[in-house]
């Protein structure tokens, strides 16, 4: 997605050879027009799939999401990551470590908005060692439900995240892919 790959070029930053800050336009400041287009590729790429819902994993994965629903015209569950006193009874409860913030999460869904007639996208913001991607996996198993596929914003084609999921079976489609950071210079993958 080329709009996607420019503003990575001219607004993201390269903190290291693993971390690729983008909070300009995706993960704290959100470009609508960019979300919005991201949402259209996400729904031209898993269309006549039979998706129902859409799940993603809170706070980055909220806006791309929110545009694929839109498109898709299903609704979007976010994983959430905080205990919160209305989210409390009948949960779907998974754990998962975040690289950037070196942290494990207890991440949960109520069970009554997933169930086993469900046909679930993925949408995250990032896939690196696939962690958020399997705790929502397993979230999504818990329910009883299929999955229709991952999908992800910005790839980092280099640590292991993808492997993972491809050897596992699921079809995973990554608007950008990464395939280095060295030198502080974004690399794509074709």
């Amino acid at each position: 997605m080329d709009a996607l790959k420019q503003k990575i070029r001219e607004e993201g930053t390269v903190l290291s050879e693993q971390v690729l800050k983008v909070d300009a336009f995706l993960n704290h400041q959100i470009d609508p027009l960019l979300m919005q287009q991201i949402g259209h590729e996400f729904a031209r790429r898993f269309a006549g799939l039979g998706i129902t819902k859409i799940v993603t994993i809170e706070a980055s994965g909220i806006a791309p999401a929110v545009m694929a629903g839109l498109e898709l015209g299903v609704p979007v569950i976010f994983a959430r990551k905080y205990q919160s006193l209305t989210l409390k009874d009948d949960l779907l409860t998974s754990k998962v470590f975040s690289f950037t913030k070196q942290t494990e999460s207890t991440i949960a869904i109520s069970a009554k908005h997933l169930n086993a007639d469900d046909h679930v996208l993925l949408i995250d913001d990032f896939l690196a060692n696939g962690h958020a991607a399997r705790a929502l996996i397993d979230l999504i198993g818990q329910a009883g439900a299929s999955i229709a596929g991952v999908g992800v914003v910005i790839e980092k084609s280099f640590q292991s995240g993808r492997t993972d999921l491809d050897a596992r079976g699921y079809r995973v489609e990554s608007l950008a892919r990464i395939s280095s950071l060295a030198g502080g210079t974004v690399s794509f993958q074709e």
